[in-house]
């Protein structure tokens, strides 16, 4: 029991990292949490079934097609529920629109894609170090995309630009910096991440219509508890929702399991509101 709990436990923890990295990439140029994160984990793990096992592409053309409709989804997010938002007076009414584009997003799916969960193709057939490949693959996705957002923000003009957006956008914008072409950017490159925290969990999650609201809530809560924009944080606070979810679900069964989770998340929150590894706020006197 141990060992399942650590194996599904590490792989969903990552899996949940990934979406919560995408909400912060979203977030860091816009100040907008997209609730269409779930929607991209939900495509990555349809778009990858498709490609892969109906369409018969290989399986590393089938990711680079997954990520790139999905990036693609990214972009669309930004022109029609975050751009239109942010013109606004009430800039809050993202809650909406993005959560609207995400139940269409959903629904379209069902219709074209099955109300029933679909099987996931195996892309290798051995596994590595004798773990199964729907174990090893989220969490050596979720460390290449972490490693390579490192390297993006500390040794880039690009990622720096894209920090610069996130520390002061008006003051960015002030230097000449593209912050509409930028935050576009950032959308895509959301689009991507959050597809491929699909598509790596697939042989866990499978193809299903209905991943979108565990990724979205689930996905969300290592954001809080990371500290909104911590990626760092948000790896660190999914494994360990990943391990006490399963923990819990193996103990006292599923519906408890999403109980005692929130009731965690709440507790947690009320004691440390900036996140784990956030830092107080300063007062002033």
């Amino acid at each position: 029991m141990i060992e399942s709990i650590i194996s599904y436990g590490l792989a969903m923890g990552a899996a949940y990292a990934l979406i919560a990295v995408a909400y912060n990439v979203m977030f860091s140029t816009s100040r907008v949490f997209s609730f269409t994160a779930g929607a991209l984990g939900m495509l990555g793990g349809v778009f990858g079934a498709l490609f892969i096992d109906r369409l018969g592409l290989p399986g590393i053309v089938g990711l680079l097609a997954t990520l790139a409709c999905c990036a693609v989804v990214g972009v669309i997010t930004e022109f029609v529920a975050v751009r239109p938002v942010l013109r606004s007076l009430d800039q809050h009414l993202y809650v909406l629109s993005t959560l609207a584009l995400c139940l269409m997003i959903q629904q379209f799916t069902a219709i074209e894609w099955s109300t029933v969960p679909q099987r996931f193709p195996q892309l290798i057939p051995v596994d590595l170090l004798g773990i199964r490949e729907r174990f090893w693959m989220p969490v050596v996705a979720c460390v290449l995309v972490v490693g390579g957002l490192e390297l993006l923000y500390r040794h880039s003009m690009i990622g720096r630009a894209f920090l610069a957006i996130a520390e002061d956008n008006f003051a960015a914008r002030a230097l000449g910096l593209p912050e509409r072409g930028l935050r576009v950017a950032s959308y895509a490159l959301a689009g991507a991440i959050g597809g491929l925290a699909g598509f790596a969990s697939g042989g866990i999650m499978l193809a299903f219509f209905a991943n979108v609201s565990p990724f979205n809530f689930y996905g969300f809560i290592p954001v809080a508890l990371g500290s909104i924009g911590n990626n760092r944080g948000a790896v660190v606070a999914g494994i360990m929702l990943g391990l006490f979810q399963q923990a819990t679900n193996f103990l006292m069964g599923g519906v408890f399991s999403s109980v005692a989770v929130f009731g965690v998340f709440i507790v947690a929150l009320l004691i440390v509101p900036q996140g784990l590894f956030g830092e107080p706020p300063a007062r002033r006197v």
